[in-house]
């Protein structure tokens, strides 16, 4: 560990909303090529700057579209980030199936984890001809759940090499839970994090090690899954709504109910107040959405402008619906 580091970051301009790709790589369900160029033009038109995307999504298709959308944009006034971590190996054998990750996809590639030098350097390279650019800004060691030791000592510091010598612009990990993130943050020279999940209007738990070490460290953190995979999306959660990419247990549907019934008597929504809960911590720089269409872009900077009152983060303590310390 290198506890002396400087904690100096690179210059990255995140847009405080960032656009988040994975829909382009038809999550859930199919996304055409139009559907997707004009969420991104409408983002675009609205300020946002920041895109994410990964090879996981789609098996590549949201890297494909991505660039395809910003093609015509100028390179400096945009910024992308995509993740390494799974390659993308061809599999003849399984192409008349569809993907079984959860993106609508034929599944003409497989997924391989792979967090050593080689498998980082490989997958960059990749995902800079999916893009088609030269460059990314942001390059992300995407779940690395089961290879924590290997991601600490080889892949960060291949990560490390490469924003060295310039090919990417700032590194990190990007998880769905956050004590790991938290090790990534004390134990390695990284510039930021992004947490899935983790710190949520529905749960807090990143409050105990990753956002208290961010900031002590002087580490970005970006913050995604605001809307707990769909169970914090709509005004009052249906009874099949997703939590972590599978349907919400029957108990945590109620509770979100209650958030929301508290949330109606200050006159907001309760996706208005997801959003609004999670952008307010001073050590998050950006919140990354989910988008698959221009109404889901106009629709979350819509959200992003409610004023929402101080007093329901009281109001939601009291209820024992709020666990944050009382920040």
């Amino acid at each position: 560990m290198n506890s002396l580091r400087p904690v100096r970051r690179p210059a990255l301009a995140l847009t405080d909303l960032g656009f988040g790709a994975a829909q382009g790589g038809n999550l859930y369900r199919a996304t055409s090529d139009d559907e997707f160029v004009a969420a991104v033009d409408a983002a675009w038109d609205a300020g946002i700057r920041y895109f994410d995307t990964a090879p996981h999504y789609g098996l590549g298709l949201s890297e494909r579209r991505l660039g395809q959308a910003l093609r015509w944009r100028p390179r400096d006034e945009f910024v992308v980030s995509t993740k390494v971590g799974r390659l993308l190996e061809p599999s003849p054998a399984t192409a008349h199936l569809r993907d079984s990750e959860g993106f609508d996809v034929p599944a003409d590639h497989r997924r391989v984890w792979d967090f050593s030098r080689d498998g980082i350097l490989r997958s960059l390279e990749s995902s800079l001809a999916r893009l088609g650019l030269d460059r990314v800004d942001v390059v992300y060691l995407h779940d690395p759940d089961d290879y924590g030791d290997q991601a600490v000592e080889t892949a960060v510091p291949a990560l490390i090499e490469l924003r060295d010598q310039g090919v990417v612009g700032a590194i990190g990990a990007g998880m769905n839970q956050s004590a790991m993130l938290a090790r990534f943050v004390r134990e390695t020279d990284i510039d930021l994090v992004m947490c899935a999940g983790r710190y949520t209007l529905l749960e807090q738990g990143a409050l105990a090690d990753l956002l208290p070490a961010a900031t002590d460290r002087g580490v970005r953190v970006v913050i995604a899954g605001v809307y707990n995979s769909g169970l914090l999306a709509s005004e009052r959660p249906p009874a099949a709504a997703t939590y972590d990419y599978q349907q919400a247990p029957a108990q945590l549907v109620e509770r979100v109910r209650a958030i929301a019934e508290v949330c109606d008597a200050y006159g907001v929504t309760l996706p208005e107040a997801a959003l609004a809960f999670v952008r307010a911590h001073p050590a998050v720089v950006s919140t990354v959405v989910g988008l698959r269409t221009a109404s889901q872009v106009r629709e979350t900077l819509r959200r992003a402008r409610v004023n929402v009152p101080g007093d329901l983060w009281e109001a939601l303590r009291t209820a024992n619906l709020l666990n944050d310390g009382g920040m």
